[in-house]
């Protein structure tokens, strides 16, 4: 799954595709390197500059219809937790909506599964969408993270979402400090253990800076590192921002495994 992102305060590029041609050619560089999800989003997930329904929708929707258009084949996902833009690039051609605030609106299952799409259930812990974690604490973090994913897929499959399009994610750095996402990453065999195929977001995170001491340019290799483990431990899906190297990285653990 390769990043896109529509938004001039991305931490990671910080608006290298912001513009609608700049992120169209990101999409298909990151198709032509092996990605076979492209995780479009509009709005940056952490603290910043307000961005209405209106804007997040009029940044996605054009894109999501040109990714179309262009490649028939490959899987779109969308990175909202509103309702409205759903259901606005659902019209437009998305396959998948990947909800990376632990279910804050109801209301985007439902349109997931009036429209046939699919769904990331997410734990942010009790964070509202575009906070920070402020001293987190959990009595078994791992026991959280699968209870509250896993009532959210089956809130979802009741919702009429099709099993088979449910993936959750242990959301690496949401509500959670880097602890937290550390042991995450070691316990994340207890997640897929649940048979729900597991997402993980691990891609140059605060985590791993915290933990090489880098800055966000330098943690490519840490990246990887967390990427391998989590695939040797069955996650399904990697959301990555450099496709190309950790396409090569997961095809040695298939290989191993």
């Amino acid at each position: 799954m390769a990043v896109v992102n529509r938004t001039p305060d991305s931490f990671y590029d910080r608006g290298a595709t912001f513009g609608f041609e700049s992120a169209l050619a990101a999409a298909q560089r990151a198709i032509a390197a092996g990605a076979e999800i492209i995780d479009i989003g509009g709005v940056k997930a952490g603290p910043g500059d307000e961005v209405s329904v209106a804007e997040e929708i009029d940044r996605v929707v054009g894109l999501v219809s040109a990714v179309r258009e262009r490649d028939p084949d490959v899987v779109i996902s969308v990175d909202t937790w509103r309702w409205q833009v759903g259901e606005a690039v659902a019209r437009a051609g998305a396959d998948l909506l990947n909800d990376t605030w632990g279910g804050a609106d109801p209301r985007l299952a439902a349109v997931a599964a009036e429209h046939g799409l699919g769904l990331v259930c997410a734990h942010a812990g009790p964070m509202a969408p575009r906070t920070g974690p402020h001293r987190p604490a959990y009595p078994d973090l791992m026991a959280e993270v699968i209870a509250s994913v896993t009532a959210l897929a089956d809130r979802a499959v009741a919702a009429g979402v099709a099993p088979e399009s449910i993936l959750i994610d242990p959301a690496h750095d949401f509500g959670k400090t880097t602890w937290h996402s550390l042991e995450v990453t070691r316990r994340l065999g207890e997640m897929s253990a649940t048979g729900w195929p597991v997402l993980v977001a691990v891609s140059n995170k605060d985590f791993v800076g915290e933990t090489l001491g880098l800055p966000t340019a330098d943690r490519g290799e840490g990246t990887v590192a967390a990427l391998t483990v989590s695939a040797w431990q069955g996650a399904r899906v990697f959301r990555v921002h450099d496709v190309r190297a950790a396409r090569r990285a997961l095809d040695v653990v298939r290989r191993w495994r």
